[in-house]
C-alpha cells in the first residue's frame, strides 16, 4: 500500500560518535535549524537521519550507516543506539508517533535496512559546494555541448535565485563535456557561463534550489552547513524560498549551521542549539544569551539595571551572582536620585519598552509612590491618557533598597557590620575589626570610604568584599528583597533548559 504523509518528530540518541544521551524535537515548524560549536555533533544528526530510512523507489538516495560511520581502527561504532519517532499514513491508516530503534551491538547496523520506514531522504553535504573548477583536474581546453533546459520548474528555479543573490539570472543550460559527466550552466545579464566559471555560492544556491524543487511531497532534505560560501542576505533570502516551497509540498528540512544570524528567522524555522558536556549532548530549544556566546565568543546581556553609585553596583551584582545570572546583567550608573526619572522618562518616550531593565534607588529619598509619583510628573507632563500610561510604566520600572527609616545606605552597611562578632574567616573579622572603630564620620559615604581606605583595597575589589560579608547576615534578604524578586522573575530570559 502506498506510503505518504510522513512527517519526523525527533531523534533520540543515547550513543553515537560524541553524541550521548539527547533527544531533539522537530516540532512545530517543517524546517529545524541546529546550531552549535565545532565539534558537538550537528552533522553527525544529519547522518543519523539520513540513514534512518529506505527511499520510496529504487532510483532515490539510499543512504546506509556504514557511508557516514565507516568502521576503522579507532572507531567500529559497537554501542551505538539511537531511535526516531515519526508518523505516516500507509493506505487509509494513518500511524502515529511510531517509535522506530537503530543500534550496532556487534558487527553489523540493526535493523536490516530493508526494514526501515520509508521516506525519501535527499541529503546535501559540505562536498557538495565544492566549486566544479577545483574538482576538475584537466588542464587542457575543455569542449563541451550546450543546451538549453526550458522545464516550468526550472524557470521556477531560476526565480528564486535570482531572488536569492539578487541577480536576474535568464536562462538555465546543461553542458556535457562527453564521459557521461555533465554539469549546469546559467545565462545571467547577457553573459553565459558554466559552472566551471561560477561562485562556489551561486554554484551551492543552484545545486540546493534543484534538490529542494525537485523532492516529491514528504521528502526529508538534509543539509550539511547550510550557510557555507553564502553572504548573509543570500542565506537568508534562500531561507525564504524553501519555507514556502516546504510549505506547499509538505517536506521537511534539517540542516546545520553556524551562523547565529540565522536566529533571526525564528519565526519560520526551529532553533536547536546543541552543546556537549562531559557527561551528556544537551539540545535548547530557545536562544539564550549563553548559546550565542558559544557561537560568537560575546556574552550578551539581556538584563539592565540603572543605580545611583558604585556601592550599589556591589549590591547588584552579588544579587546576580546569587541567582547565577550576573554575566547576563549590564548595571549602569545615573548618579544623584533625582537624574533616575529623567532617564527613565527619556527611554520610554524615545520609544523604548525597557521591558527587561530596572531603575534601582538606594532607598533613602525617593522611597514612597507619592515621592516617586511627584518626580514622575514633573517629567512626564500631561494629564491625557498617554501621559498616565507612560507614568504607570516608570513606576513599575522603579525599585527601592529597603534602608530602615532616616539613615544612608553606607551607615546602614556600616551598622550591620559593626554587630557582628569575630567570624572563621580572618578576612572578615578584621572588617569587622576595623569598622568597629569608626564611630563618628563627617560624610556619610565615610562609612564605607574608611574602610576601604584604612585596609588599603583598591575601591571595586573592596566594595565587593563588604558586600560579600553582610550578604552573609539576615539583614541581607530584606535588604535587597525588591530587587532580587525582579531579577528573579528575569531568570527565564537567560536560563537554558535542555
Amino acid at each position: 500500500m502506498e506510503i505518504s504523509q510522513q512527517r519526523l518528530h525527533k531523534l533520540e540518541i543515547g550513543k553515537l560518535k560524541n553524541i550521548k544521551d539527547v533527544c531533539i524535537s522537530f516540532e512545530v515548524k517543517n524546517i529545524t535549524g541546529i546550531l552549535g560549536p565545532n565539534g558537538y555533533g550537528k552533522s553527525t544528526v544529519l547522518h543519523a537521519l539520513a540513514c534512518c530510512f529506505q527511499p520510496l523507489n529504487e532510483d532515490r538516495e539510499d543512504y546506509k550507516f556504514s557511508n557516514f560511520f565507516p568502521p576503522h581502527p579507532d572507531a567500529l561504532w559497537e554501542g551505538s543506539e539511537l531511535r526516531i519517532v515519526h508518523t505516516y499514513r500507509q493506505g487509509s491508516q494513518l500511524h502515529e508517533n511510531v517509535e522506530k530503534p537503530y543500534g550496532k551491538s556487534s558487527d553489523r547496523w540493526k535493523p536490516i535496512y530493508k526494514r526501515r520506514p520509508t521516506r525519501n531522504v535527499h541529503y546535501f553535504g559540505v562536498d557538495s559546494c565544492v566549486p566544479l573548477i577545483e574538482a576538475e583536474k584537466r588542464n587542457v581546453k575543455i569542449n563541451y555541448s550546450t543546451s538549453k533546459v526550458s522545464e516550468d520548474i526550472i524557470n521556477i528555479i531560476l526565480e528564486k535565485a535570482s531572488y536569492c543573490l539578487n541577480r536576474q539570472y535568464t536562462a538555465y543550460n546543461i553542458h556535457d563535456p562527453g564521459r557521461g559527466k555533465k554539469f549546469i550552466g546559467v545565462e545571467a545579464e547577457g553573459i553565459r557561463y558554466s559552472a566551471l566559471s561560477m561562485s562556489a555560492g551561486e554554484q551551492k544556491i543552484f545545486l540546493l534550489l534543484e534538490k529542494i524543487f525537485r523532492a516529491n511531497k514528504y521528502s526529508l532534505i538534509l543539509i550539511d552547513e547550510l550557510d557555507l560560501l553564502l553572504h548573509d542576505s543570500a542565506m537568508k533570502n534562500l531561507i525564504k524560498v524553501i519555507s514556502e516551497r516546504v510549505q506547499s509540498h509538505h517536506l521537511q528540512v534539517v540542516f546545520t549551521t553556524h551562523r547565529e544570524s540565522i536566529i533571526e528567522l525564528s519565526n519560520l524555522i526551529n532553533i536547536r542549539h546543541i552543546f556537549g558536556t562531559s557527561e551528556k549532548t544537551l539540545c535548547f530549544n530557545e536562544t539564550k544569551p549563553d548559546a550565542i556566546n558559544r557561537l560568537t565568543g560575546s556574552q550578551p546581556k539581556l538584563i539592565e539595571v540603572f543605580v545611583e553609585d558604585d556601592l550599589a553596583v556591589a549590591i547588584v551584582k552579588k544579587v546576580a551572582g546569587q541567582l547565577g545570572i550576573c554575566r547576563h546583567i549590564s548595571v549602569q550608573r545615573f548618579g544623584a536620585a533625582i537624574n533616575c526619572f529623567t532617564i527613565l522618562a527619556g527611554l520610554l518616550l524615545r520609544g523604548e519598552s525597557c521591558e527587561n531593565s530596572v531603575f534601582l534607588l538606594d532607598g533613602d529619598v525617593y522611597k514612597t509612590k507619592r515621592e516617586q509619583d511627584e518626580r514622575l510628573k514633573a517629567v512626564l507632563t500631561g494629564d491625557d491618557e498617554n501621559a498616565k500610561s507612560l507614568r504607570q510604566a516608570s513606576y513599575e520600572k522603579i525599585k527601592c533598597l529597603n534602608l530602615p527609616e532616616d539613615i544612608k545606605p553606607e551607615k546602614y552597611i556600616h551598622s550591620i557590620i559593626i554587630k557582628l562578632d569575630k567570624m572563621t574567616s580572618d578576612e572578615y573579622s578584621e572588617i569587622i575589626e576595623v569598622a568597629q572603630q569608626i564611630v563618628v564620620v563627617d560624610d556619610s559615604h565615610k562609612y564605607v570610604d574608611d574602610i576601604i581606605d584604612r585596609l588599603g583595597w583598591d575601591r571595586g575589589a573592596g566594595l565587593s568584599k563588604i558586600i560579600d560579608l553582610v550578604s552573609s547576615t539576615q539583614e541581607w534578604t530584606n535588604y535587597v528583597a525588591d530587587v532580587k524578586d525582579w531579577l528573579t522573575s528575569k531568570k527565564v530570559l537567560v536560563q537554558e533548559i535542555a
